[in-house]
Formats: structure tokens, C-alpha cells, sequence
């Protein structure tokens, strides 16, 4: 174990000194690959602000339910001790049926109408706030709580829920691709350039090879120098894309004051920026294990 370490840490040593040795194409390189990779990154940013933003700005939704005309002040603290105990439900708030009636006849032209009736036709009702808003939970939820004694109706406030989902599930997909198609180009590039390096220590190769050096001992630097290249272009892109969100961060509050909505550019969160950089590695390592793959199945 101690001598295998002692391996990787002679080829990362050696993949460093490489990488100091050619500053402009290291930079250059680098550049190519920050570049390609701040796209997705800055489209995952925008599309988790965008979904922010997209919550803030629609209405809470909401599950409304209706009881029986006929239902009782025991039908009600039923119902209500449902709502209280049920995990998935966030808050809820009672309107009983007489406070419905008066706000309805307080509406233009409906006065005389619900003075006419013989009896308030309106029943009593719960509007009930679920904890997680997705649509295949609320749905979930309403099909549940249309189970309970007294509750003849059961009003899913999830039409605007699904179009947001479907909007951004359609923009993850945009930024999944291209971050796929990006992705192939940055391969190229680690490719390419270790391939270059290959032909450029070719004769210390062959040397170690005569040595009896095997196959994984001069694989090792190579992998170290995609790899180091890689994340050292995904640190480039995780810059710009921080740096991009604090540049706009102060205009888009203002924007946002001016439409009376609480909002914030938020940076990439530490998950994001964690797999962003570990793509670019990987990504990395990927391009220059094909181009060496390449070079040692010739035989050199």
C-alpha cells in the first residue's frame, strides 16, 4: 500500500513539473476546456434560480376541501384532527360555511342572489398547504385526504405546479445535453494534448520499457496530467460561473424590487460545485486513458 502510494505520488509529481513545463499550452488548454465547461455550469445556475424565482413568484398551492352540506361541528373536528395529525400536510385553515356565504354576498351583484336562497348553499371547507409541492405528491395527498368521513370534494390547485415541472425538467434536459455534447469536446482536448506529450516522451518511454517498466507505471503521470488538467479547467469554469452570479446578483434584485418579488441570485451550492469539478477530473482522466489506450495497443 505504502508503495503504491509512493507510485501516484512520483506521478503527480511529474505530471505538475510537465504542466509548469509548457505554461502556454497548459493555459491555453485550460482556457478550452473552463470555457466549455462554464455553459453547463452557467446553465445549471440560471435553471436553479430560474426555478427559485418560477416558486416565489406563483401561488402557494393548495388542496381545498369541501364537506357535506349537511356535515356537522363533529364532522368538523374530525376532519380537522385528520388535517392536524397527517405528516404531509404543511398548514391548513378552516372557513366555515357562513363566512363564505357573507364574503359572496358582499360581491357586486350577487347579494340579492344569495339573499333569495333558502338556505346557504355553501358548505364548509379546509384549505390545506402540502409540505412538498411536487405534482405526484399533491395528487398523492388530495387522494388521500378525499378518504376522509364528510368531505365530498376534494379541489387540487396543481394545473401551474405540473407546467413548472414540465418547463424545468425540459431544461434539465437542455443543460444534460449540453453538457454531454461539451463534454465530448473536453475529452478531445485532454486527448489530443496527451497524445502530444506521448509523442514528445516517446524515447523516455521506450527507455522505461527496456527497464522493464510495465504498462501501468507509464500510464500513471499521463492520467495524473488529464486529470490535473481537467480540474483545473472545471476550477476555471466554477469561477467564472461564481463570478457571473455575483456580477448580477445586485441588477436582478433590483429588477426583482421593481416586481415587488423577494428574490436573490444564489452562487452554485456546494454539491453542485463538488460534482462540477469532479466531472471536469473525470472527464479528464477519460481523455488521456483513450489517448494512451491508443498509443500502447500500437505498440507505440
Amino acid at each position: 500500500m505504502r508503495n503504491w502510494l509512493s507510485q501516484h505520488r512520483s506521478a503527480l509529481g511529474l505530471a505538475l513539473r510537465r504542466l509548469a513545463q509548457a505554461p502556454v499550452n497548459t493555459l491555453l488548454s485550460v482556457v478550452a476546456i473552463g470555457v466549455a465547461l462554464a455553459l453547463p455550469a452557467g446553465g445549471l445556475l440560471l435553471l436553479g434560480n430560474a426555478a427559485q424565482l418560477a416558486r416565489n413568484a406563483a401561488p402557494t398551492p393548495q388542496i381545498s376541501l369541501f364537506l357535506a352540506l349537511d356535515a356537522d361541528a363533529r364532522a368538523v373536528t374530525g376532519v380537522e384532527s385528520a388535517l392536524k395529525a397527517h405528516g404531509g400536510v404543511s398548514e391548513y385553515r378552516y372557513i366555515p360555511r357562513e363566512q363564505t356565504r357573507q364574503r359572496m354576498r358582499s360581491a357586486e351583484g350577487l347579494g340579492d342572489v344569495i339573499d333569495a336562497l333558502p338556505e346557504n348553499p355553501f358548505p364548509d371547507a379546509f384549505v390545506v398547504q402540502p409540505r412538498d409541492d411536487s405534482p405526484a405528491a399533491m395528487e398523492a395527498l388530495a387522494r388521500n385526504l378525499a378518504t376522509l368521513p364528510r368531505v365530498e370534494h376534494v379541489q387540487l390547485d396543481s394545473a401551474w405546479v405540473r407546467r413548472l415541472d414540465a418547463l424545468l425538467r425540459l431544461g434539465r434536459s437542455g443543460v444534460a445535453l449540453l453538457a454531454l455534447l461539451l463534454g465530448v469536446g473536453l475529452v478531445a482536448i485532454t486527448f489530443n494534448t496527451i497524445r502530444l506529450q506521448v509523442l514528445t516522451q516517446r524515447a523516455e518511454i521506450e527507455v522505461s520499457r527496456l527497464l522493464g517498466a510495465t504498462d501501468a507505471f507509464i500510464r500513471r503521470p499521463f492520467h495524473w496530467f488529464g486529470t490535473l488538467q481537467g480540474l483545473a479547467g472545471g476550477l476555471l469554469a466554477w469561477a467564472m460561473a461564481q463570478g457571473a452570479a455575483l456580477m448580477l446578483r445586485s441588477p436582478i434584485a433590483e429588477l426583482a424590487q421593481l416586481y415587488s418579488l423577494n428574490f436573490m441570485l444564489s452562487p452554485l451550492e456546494v454539491r453542485e460545485s463538488l460534482v462540477l469539478l469532479a466531472l471536469a477530473a473525470v472527464l479528464g482522466w477519460l481523455g488521456a486513458a483513450l489517448s494512451l489506450r491508443q498509443y500502447l495497443l500500437r505498440g507505440g
